[in-house]
C-alpha cells in the first residue's frame, strides 16, 4: 500500500485528555506512522482547559512519535468550545481548519471525539479527502455522550432535553430538524468501536451503516517486569473515576476479602466521594503511565471492570489481556462480547454476583491461569496491533474507492 496522508481531527489528544477515546487515537496514529503513513493529529487545547480546568501551558508532549500535532488554541478561551457544542460548528476555528484542510489535501480524514472542536459542522471543511467517524462515545445519538439518563440509569428512550438540564446543559437545538442529518451525509465511513455499539447507535435513530472495528492494545504481550508493585494480592481497576464507571459497587466487597487489596489507577470528580467510602484494603495510586500500567494489569489477580452504563468499548478489558490477566466485568454493553470471544474472564450482574466472582477467583489459581491465557491468545488473535491496523486501513482503502 503507498504512504497515505492522515487527519485526526478529535476533541481531545495526549497530554490534554482525559480517557480511553484519547489513548485509542494515540496508538492507532503511531500505528499508521511507524507503517510509512503521515498523520496531523488536530485537538482542541481551549476544550481540555474548560473541562479540566488545567493550566494547559503546563502541559507538553514528552516525546517524539513522528505524529504531527495541531493544538487549537484561541484568545475567547471557553467561548469557543462552548460555541461549538450549542452550534455543532467550528465558529472560533473554522477559518484556521478550512486553511489546514485546503493546503494540506489528506487523503483520509478520519473524525474522532469531534463534539468540542467542531460538531458536525467540521465534517463539511475536510474537502475532497475521504471521510471517515470513529464513534469512539454514543455522541451521534445522545446529547451527554454516554446514555446515561438523568444521572441515574442507562438509557431506554429519549428524554434528551430533560435530561441534559439534568446535566446542567442546555439542550442542542442543531440536533432537532436535517441539520445534524445533512452534515453525516459528508460522512463515507462510519466505524463503530464494537458490535454491541453498532446495534446501539441502530436502536436510537441512526441509519447509516456501521463498520465494527476495535481499538488495539500496545502494552506488551510478555515481560519481565520484575516484583509485584504491591506487597499483598491485589485486584486493579484502571479509568476515570467517574460514577458510570461503578467503583462504588466494587469497595463494598472488599472486606469479604482480608489479605486481598484493591488497586485504583486514574482520577475523576467521584475520587473524593469513593475515598470517603474506601476502607484500608483501597489504595487510590492516582494516573499512571504505560511501563507502569503493564506492571499493574500483569501482577493483578483480576482487572475489574464495573461500568454501570453502555460503553462503546472496554479498552481496559484487552489491555489486561495483553498482560495475561483475566477480567471480572459487568454484564453490560459490549463487555459480555468481548470476555465471551476469548473466555478471558468472568461477568457480573449485580454486586452479589460481583462479590461471589472476586472470592471464586481469589480461591482458584487454576481457574485464573485458564482464564489468562485465554485472555492472552485473544488479545493476540483479535485486538493487536497486527491484526487492527490491516483491517482499518483495508476499510479505508474500500471507502476511498468508493469516493472516487
Amino acid at each position: 500500500m503507498s504512504s497515505l496522508r492522515f487527519c485526526f481531527p478529535t476533541t481531545f489528544y495526549p497530554p490534554h485528555s482525559f480517557g480511553g477515546d484519547a489513548i485509542a487515537v494515540q496508538r492507532l496514529a503511531r500505528a499508521l506512522v511507524t507503517r510509512g503513513h503521515a498523520v496531523t493529529v488536530i485537538h482542541d487545547v481551549d476544550a481540555f482547559s474548560v473541562v479540566s480546568g488545567t493550566r494547559v501551558g503546563m502541559l507538553e508532549p514528552v516525546d517524539d512519535d513522528g505524529v504531527e500535532m495541531i493544538p487549537l488554541r484561541s484568545r475567547t478561551g471557553r467561548i469557543s468550545p462552548l460555541l461549538a457544542q450549542q452550534t455543532g460548528q467550528p465558529m472560533v476555528h473554522r477559518a484556521t481548519l478550512r486553511r489546514i484542510f485546503e493546503q494540506r489535501r489528506f487523503d483520509v480524514v478520519n473524525f474522532h471525539n469531534s463534539s468540542l472542536i467542531g460538531g458536525p459542522g467540521i465534517f463539511s471543511l475536510a474537502g475532497p479527502s475521504t471521510r471517515v467517524y470513529t464513534a469512539h462515545e454514543h455522541w451521534l445519538v445522545c446529547p451527554t455522550h454516554v446514555l446515561w439518563r438523568h444521572k441515574r440509569e442507562v438509557c431506554p428512550a429519549r428524554q434528551c432535553v430533560r435530561c441534559q438540564l439534568r446535566y446542567r446543559r442546555p439542550p442542542q437545538l442543531w440536533r432537532f430538524g436535517n441539520g445534524l442529518k445533512k452534515h453525516l451525509e459528508e460522512i463515507d465511513l462510519f466505524i463503530a468501536m464494537s458490535d454491541f455499539s453498532a446495534r446501539k447507535h441502530a436502536e436510537f435513530g441512526f441509519r447509516r451503516e456501521m463498520a465494527v472495528l476495535p481499538p488495539f492494545s500496545d502494552l506488551p504481550a510478555s515481560a519481565d517486569d520484575g516484583a509485584s508493585p504491591h506487597n499483598r494480592p491485589y485486584f486493579f481497576f484502571a479509568g476515570r473515576l467517574e460514577e458510570i464507571k461503578g467503583l462504588q459497587d466494587v469497595i463494598p466487597q472488599m472486606p469479604s476479602l482480608p489479605g486481598v487489596d484493591l488497586l485504583v489507577a486514574g482520577d475523576g470528580s467521584y475520587r473524593p466521594e469513593l475515598e470517603r467510602n474506601a476502607g484500608p484494603q483501597v489504595r487510590f495510586l492516582g494516573a499512571a503511565g504505560r511501563s507502569e500500567l503493564s506492571r499493574l494489569y500483569r501482577h493483578a489477580i483480576a482487572t475489574i471492570a464495573p461500568s454501570v452504563t453502555y460503553e462503546t468499548f472496554g479498552l481496559t478489558l484487552i489491555e489486561s489481556f495483553a498482560c495475561g490477566t483475566p477480567v471480572i466485568a459487568r454484564r453490560l454493553g459490549p463487555f459480555p462480547e468481548i470476555v465471551d470471544a476469548c473466555g478471558g474472564g468472568l461477568l457480573f450482574t449485580t454486586p452479589e454476583e460481583l462479590g461471589d466472582a472476586m472470592r471464586r477467583i481469589v480461591g482458584d489459581s487454576v481457574l485464573r491461569a485458564r482464564l489468562g491465557d485465554g485472555a492472552r491468545k485473544g488479545c493476540v488473535d483479535r485486538w493487536s496491533e497486527d491484526v487492527v491496523v490491516p483491517a482499518y486501513l483495508e476499510l479505508v482503502t474500500r471507502a476511498s474507492r468508493r469516493t472516487r
